[in-house]
């Protein structure tokens, strides 16, 4: 840390060191100083205070703050620390912007491909080839070209980018919400932590940002420091600095060695008060944050520059940081696993991800990326043999079949061929992919995340929520989770007499009672409290540890009253603590007697101190030795029979020490032995009343509940039958932790896992277990592969030391209330209200999560195999995808995104905790949901097959199969369209059920989401599909005809168009284009000449489409007939007959014909054939029409 406290000068905030150098505002320090005091550790820090302050006494007058009262509640006052110190924030890093968003959806490689494809597309359809070679190139344009359709060419690339844009959109926006959810979680969950601090005299529990230089704050066990501070008073204090120094030893602090105390350390034992120096950007682990968070594009800048100074960020707090010299690599190494409770989160977690091992992936995420793997690369096969098939298919009958050179002048043609076989594989692909995956997971996710909270879930983790439907067992502690955690004194034992219920004070000894008085008052947090009830009739309220909480109320019970030995006693009195831990299960207090004797008062849990004890006193108060034998006795007679009832033994004990005989206060195990038994009492914690059936439900479900406790095993299993955990006649096991050890390890003492495998499938109840009791059967379970399918295991946890149990677990859930700091921050979900029922409930909404993904799965695949599999056949049969780009990204956008959020968004029902979990080795596609897939697609299939190659003569239209590059959209190929969706659309009914239930209707209306889109689909759907020539409003929209053009359309209604995909199947009608290709030519050099005649009569547009010539009345095609190379005479024959005769009517309305605006009608007398354009081809609505 030298480095650091080297760099500290440079951090001074400049604007206000000139301000505040005389006096800080009134105060006696200024920030420079406080900071600077804060980088120094130890004796070196005491020495600083002692220099400087005089003690830490000195400090807090220097600071306007009382050590004892604290600061006065005074808002003005607290407002000007804060403009002078700063406050108590770090603000976060600032979240990706909606374009930042948006450009890492590009990154998308499928989506690029066809951003690439429709640009290319888009180009190509731009460059209309010379009209006179393009019947050397085969019949690849003929038909496009003249029919005014070039201009159709581009709706095809631009539509496919219009739906890139749709898909990139929704992306961003969710990922966009998603974070806004995650940082709406993190701030809740910062708002929920709380520190207690001294002001006015009273203990308030204040929010962390709240917190101000020179508060008076209370550390006590499991605390996560807010802020940097020195220790005032401490008793028995032990920090876990190894956040900040990577060093994983406890470091103990005392007022009068080491009082430092550093903001994002953990209070591992004791408790103390401290008076806080340094807050928000100004603390250490400010200060870090600042090197790390906001310096971390200075760093590369600096990097890049190789200067050693760059100026850092303005910060939310007012400050402006100067960047540090720049520092060893080491160092900044050492500072970063920090974790911070004030807002670093986001930062730690990505620093994190770049440090550590991540934990592993949830086993939905890991099975679905799986899934997407194999599924994408079934894709990218499938598309690739697509292309190569239509590539060689057209190469082999273009240039070999038709013999046909390859002409430079025909490259660009060719070329637009190759790019919509490219289009058409890389549409294979798009479809192939779900990109929807993801969208469903992370939508269903966020849905339940934001309805769990009203469940009393706080998810901190989203895959927490989805990997709890998996899981297989919960290891639950008991206080407070299975049990109310409101604890009562019920029974005790006081003088030789076992008491069933509370007894009289008057049947005590005055001396009994006296010292039961003074040895819970004294030795108990003086933070726990007994205050008044907030409403009349209500019960007590209880502050602080429960037990101790019961132990005061017990004194209450007997008429006395704590508060005035605490005030005869304060508790910086107190000459020596030890404070309660996990290894002790005991705490004890020293005093110091006014005969300057001391007298110790011990409590802890009955069999661990009786043995400690070696008297105790009888009914008249009086000492009597207690051998071995009558702790057996005791045991027997009086432990078990309460331990039986469900009741918690706590054995209260004092000694005496002279003055002469001093004891080393270090050898706790001299200090804390040879004592006097005073009482032993029994505490009922009672059992949730919801807790038996929400354990029920958990066993109906297949999840195996197990009880990890510290208490007596007697106790332990009283309170597991009460809940149900254990029931008469069943085959388990209830251990205690020594013996859980004995039968796991071997002769070295190592842990084995077959010996483990043993034991923990019938293991119901572990008592008096340890922290690694606890995390080595967590890990024993999760690692072990006995049994059918491995296992996921879910622990509660509140203390402490149940972090790496927490941590181990695929979820760990943490108490909102009871939790400690650490307990929170090492856990996935904090239930809120610390109650077992709230986990059936995440339970349920995990299960919820994996049947949406199922259910959109389900959905998914069997679209993607139909669309696959139609679009390669139909590519290979008839050279075209029968499904369109465009219609393929709508389909994939309606059938992705939308029906991801309305299958994603289905509540959970009580139904789901009736069948087994999944397990971690199921696969994600069960029997049931591959009958379903397999069922539909063939079901579609067949519709779709029977619809493309006999679909025409159903319908009696013309068929859209076979059609040239850039034909607009034909009837045929739209009802295709409109089937394939409509079927999707009613399937995504049938995914509703995915267990085989009959009734998929079963709920609907429950869901009002999925409703919605249900039938905004089906609207939108309905509406893209109606013709253009339908809309009349539309057309007119793309400009006005004339009213000359206006009756020419009434003639031409009701005779028969002459279908342009039809002519051209006819190989005469084929020559007759080729034919007019010809006549174009020689139009040319007509017009050449007439050029100054018909000037005023040209549309710009006419100079490559011969219908503006054949519309005007000089030339009529009759003089040209001759002109046709004749191959075969019928077709002549046919082809004039069919242009003088007036066709027979036809009930045909096909809107290809009027869409390409070719109307060959006879007009009154004249043979002249007429053009009419019933839609500019200037307008780009010319061809929308059904290209979507």
């Amino acid at each position: 840390m030298g480095d650091v406290a080297n760099s500290s000068i440079e951090f001074h905030p400049k604007p206000q060191q000139q301000r505040e150098a005389p006096h800080a505002g009134g105060f006696g320090c200024t920030l420079a100083e406080l900071r600077s005091l804060m980088e120094l550790r130890g004796a070196e820090a005491l020495q600083k205070v002692q220099e400087t302050y005089g003690d830490v006494g000195g400090l807090c007058r220097r600071l306007k703050t009382s050590p004892t009262e604290g600061l006065a509640d005074n808002t003005n006052d607290l407002e000007k620390r804060r403009q002078i110190y700063g406050q108590n924030f770090i603000p976060p890093k600032q979240p990706k912007t909606f374009l930042q968003l948006v450009w890492e959806a590009l990154q998308d490689v499928t989506l690029i491909i066809l951003e690439v494809a429709a640009i290319v597309s888009l180009g190509l359809s731009f460059y209309a080839p010379p009209g006179e070679e393009s019947d050397a190139c085969g019949n690849v344009s003929a038909g496009a070209e003249d029919e005014g359709e070039a201009e159709a060419g581009w709706i095809e690339g631009a539509a496919i980018l219009l739906s890139v844009i749709c898909v990139v959109l929704v992306t961003a926006f969710n990922d966009w919400s998603k974070e806004k959810q995650f940082r709406g979680l993190q701030s809740r969950i910062e708002q929920e932590q709380k520190f207690t601090v001294i002001r006015n005299g009273q203990l308030l529990q204040v929010p962390v940002a709240a917190l101000v230089v020179g508060d008076i704050a209370q550390v006590k066990y499991g605390d996560l420091l807010p802020a940097d501070g020195v220790l005032i008073q401490g008793n028995d204090l032990k920090i876990d600095e190894s956040s900040l120094t990577g060093e994983s030893d406890h470091v103990r602090k005392s007022a009068d060695k080491d009082p430092m105390l550093l903001s994002g350390t953990h209070v591992m034992e004791g408790s103390g008060r401290m008076v806080v120096t340094a807050v928000g950007v100004n603390s250490q682990t400010g200060i870090i944050f600042t090197l790390l968070g906001a310096g971390g594009e200075e760093e590369e800048k600096r990097d890049k520059k190789g200067k050693a100074r760059s100026p850092g960020p303005k910060l939310g707090c007012g400050f402006l940081l100067c960047a540090a010299k720049k520092q060893d690599g080491a160092v900044a190494m050492e500072m970063q696993p920090l974790k911070s409770a004030e807002g670093g989160e986001m930062e730690e977690r990505e620093r994190k991800k770049a440090n550590v091992p991540k934990k592993e992936k949830s086993v939905l995420q890991g099975k679905l990326t799986k899934l997407a793997v194999q599924i994408g690369k079934a894709g990218l096969v499938m598309s690739a043999i697509t292309v190569i098939i239509l590539v060689l298919y057209f190469v082999i009958e273009t240039f070999v079949v038709d013999g046909r050179a390859w002409l430079a002048e025909c490259t660009p043609v060719y070329v637009q061929y190759f790019v919509k076989f490219f289009i058409i594989g890389v549409t294979v692909l798009v479809v192939a992919v779900p990109e929807g995956l993801p969208l469903a997971v992370t939508i269903s996710l966020a849905y339940s995340v934001k309805k769990m909270m009203r469940d009393n879930n706080l998810v901190r983790h989203l895959d927490a929520c989805e990997t709890m439907g998996n899981a297989t067992a919960i290891c639950s502690d008991k206080t407070g989770t299975l049990t109310t955690n409101r604890m009562t004194v019920v029974q005790s034992y006081l003088g030789d007499t076992h008491y069933k219920e509370v007894p009289a004070p008057s049947a005590l000894t005055p001396k009994i009672l006296d010292l039961l008085v003074h040895a819970i008052s004294i030795n108990s947090a003086y933070t726990t409290k007994i205050l008044p009830p907030e409403k009349e009739g209500a019960l007590p309220r209880q502050v602080g540890n429960k037990t101790e909480c019961a132990l005061l109320g017990f004194v209450l019970d007997l008429k006395q009253d704590f508060q005035p030995v605490r005030e005869q006693i304060p508790e910086d009195k107190l000459y020596k603590v030890y404070t309660f831990n996990s290894v002790r299960k005991s705490m004890s207090t020293v005093i110091r007697m006014p005969d300057s004797g001391f007298r110790l008062f011990s409590k802890g849990a009955s069999e661990i101190l009786l043995k400690k004890c070696t008297n105790i006193l009888n009914s008249n108060g009086e000492l009597r030795s207690f051998r071995p034998r009558d702790r057996d006795d005791m045991v027997k007679k009086i432990i078990e029979p309460m331990a039986c009832d469900g009741l918690r033994t706590i054995c209260i004990a004092y000694r005496d020490f002279s003055a002469a005989q001093e004891p080393d206060w270090d050898n706790e195990n001299e200090v804390v032995g040879d004592l006097t038994c005073i009482a032993v009492v029994g505490i009922e914690d009672p059992v949730r009343p919801e807790v038996p059936e929400a354990i029920r439900k958990c066993q109906r479900a297949g999840i195996t509940v197990r009880m990890v406790t510290g208490d007596n095993i007697n106790t332990a299993r009283a309170i597991a039958a009460k809940c149900g955990i254990i029931q008469p006649g069943e085959d388990f096991l209830c251990l205690e932790g020594k013996e859980f050890n004995r039968r796991i390890r071997n002769e070295k003492g190592e842990i084995e896992q077959e010996r483990l495998d043993k034991v923990w499938p019938k293991l119901r109840v572990l008592a008096r277990s340890s922290p690694t009791d606890k995390h080595t059967l967590v890990k024993g379970i999760i690692d072990s592969s006995t049994g059918e399918q491995r296992q996921v295991v879910a622990v509660t946890g509140d203390g402490t030391n149940d972090g790496p149990a927490l941590k181990k677990a695929d979820v760990g859930f943490a108490m909102g209330i009871a939790g400690t700091d650490v307990a929170k921050e090492a856990s996935d979900i904090i239930l809120t209200d610390d109650n077992f029922t709230s986990i059936v409930k995440a339970v349920m909404w995990g299960r919820n999560v994996y049947d949406s993904i199922s259910k959109f799965l389900q959905f998914q695949l069997t679209v993607n195999v139909v669309a696959v599999i139609v679009a390669f056949t139909g590519a290979c049969i008839t050279q075209d995808s029968p499904l369109k780009a465009v219609q393929m990204l709508w389909v994939n956008l309606i059938m992705d995104t939308f029906a991801s959020l309305a299958l994603a968004t289905e509540p959970p029902t009580e139904s789901l905790l009736l069948r087994k979990p999944y397990g971690r080795d199921k696969p994600l596609i069960s029997r049931t949901m591959m009958k379903n897939i397999l069922g539909h697609a063939v079901y579609q299939l067949t519709i779709i097959f029977t619809l493309l190659f006999v679909g025409e003569l159903f319908f009696d239209i013309d068929s859209g199969r076979n059609a040239p590059l850039h034909s607009p959209p034909s009837e045929h190929y739209t009802i295709i369209f409109n089937t394939f969706v409509m079927m999707q659309l009613f399937n995504e009914i049938n995914a509703r059920k995915i267990h085989g239930e009959r009734n998929v209707f079963h709920g609907i209306f429950g869901n009002p989401i999925f409703c919605t889109i249900v039938l905004g689909t089906f609207a939108i759907q309905v509406i893209a599909t109606i013709p253009t020539s339908q809309l009349k409003c539309l057309k007119e929209a793309g400009h006005g005809p004339g009213k000359d053009e206006m009756t020419d359309e009434e003639l031409a209604e009701g005779e028969e168009e002459i279908d342009h995909a039809e002519r051209e199947l006819r190989r005469g009608q084929i020559l007759w284009f080729r034919g007019l290709n010809r006549i174009q030519t020689q139009i040319r050099v007509v017009k050449a000449f007439r050029s100054s005649l018909y000037e005023g009569l040209e549309k710009p547009e006419s100079k490559t489409s011969i219908h503006n010539f054949m519309a005007t009345p000089e030339f009529l095609i009759n003089d040209y007939t001759h002109n046709i190379p004749l191959i075969d005479d019928t077709d002549v024959d046919e082809n004039e007959e069919r242009l003088r005769a007036p066709p027979p009517p036809s009930p045909n309305q096909n809107n290809n014909a009027i869409d390409s605006g070719v109307y060959l009608t006879t007009r009154g007398t004249k043979s002249a054939t007429s053009s009419v354009f019933s839609s500019g081809p200037a307008s780009p609505l010319h061809s929308v029409e059904t290209s979507l």
